[in-house]
């Protein structure tokens, strides 16, 4: 058994991962899955790592620590903190110790990329409506149900400071590339993993939103990972 630590992305909780966890949960496993501080403009990444430490209650090995989207700039912190057999990034943005949320866009080429993705597909990488770029191989109820939790997380404050890491943790790390991912292009995050973490990535056909578009197949890759691991 491994203890699964589900960290959400940008502006959203726990709860986006919850058909990941039953999954999970049904492979004899334990999951957490919590909301990070939202709504308070003066919460950090450190903060936001504190409260997944206090309510993880656990630490060592049989620790897996996931993080979605931004949730990449957490979960490293916590896998470090917790000594946590491995760290899995699904869509992750691969933070630079030192390097501020804010600064990643144009430190890595994002808007770039974005409209290289776009010209290709018609203008739907990138497109403003959400349903378009980030929730369209996910149910509508289920999708609209997602939105109506979305919430101020992370702060300015938290944007605005560098990533507190002085190097990135010990814990074996994997990628997981989203082929579908209109919000992120695929190929620019398989060439980010290459570049920062010197990772070749693993692909989930599914959108920006996995644990909602894939829950069974994205369970089955984090159990798979957590299985090698412990070898």
């Amino acid at each position: 058994m491994s203890t699964f630590i589900l960290i959400h992305g940008a502006g959203d909780v726990g709860w986006s991962w919850h058909l990941v966890a039953r999954e999970l949960v049904g492979r004899g496993h334990r999951v957490i899955a919590p909301d990070l501080p939202g709504d308070d403009e003066v919460q950090t990444f450190e903060d936001y790592a504190d409260a997944v430490v206090a309510e993880a209650g656990v630490r060592g090995d049989e620790v897996v620590v996931v993080g979605h989207s931004m949730g990449a700039y957490t979960a490293p912190i916590v896998a470090e903190r917790l000594g946590a057999r491995l760290l899995v990034l699904l869509a992750g943005m691969i933070p630079s110790p030192g390097e501020a949320p804010d600064e990643w866009w144009k430190n890595t080429g994002y808007e770039e990329a974005v409209a290289e993705a776009s010209a290709r597909d018609g203008g739907r990488t990138g497109h403003e409506d959400p349903f378009v770029s980030f929730y369209h191989d996910v149910p509508r109820e289920l999708a609209e149900r997602a939105m109506s939790y979305e919430r101020g997380h992370p702060s300015s404050t938290a944007m605005a400071a560098p990533w507190p890491m002085a190097a990135w943790p010990s814990a074996p790390t994997r990628f997981i590339v989203c082929t579908q991912d209109r919000f992120f292009p695929p190929e620019f995050l398989r060439a980010l993993a290459l570049t920062r973490l010197d990772v070749v990535a693993d692909d989930i056909d599914a959108s920006h939103c996995a644990p909602l578009s894939r829950p069974v197949e994205l369970a089955a890759l984090l159990a798979e990972y957590a299985a090698a691991s412990g070898e």
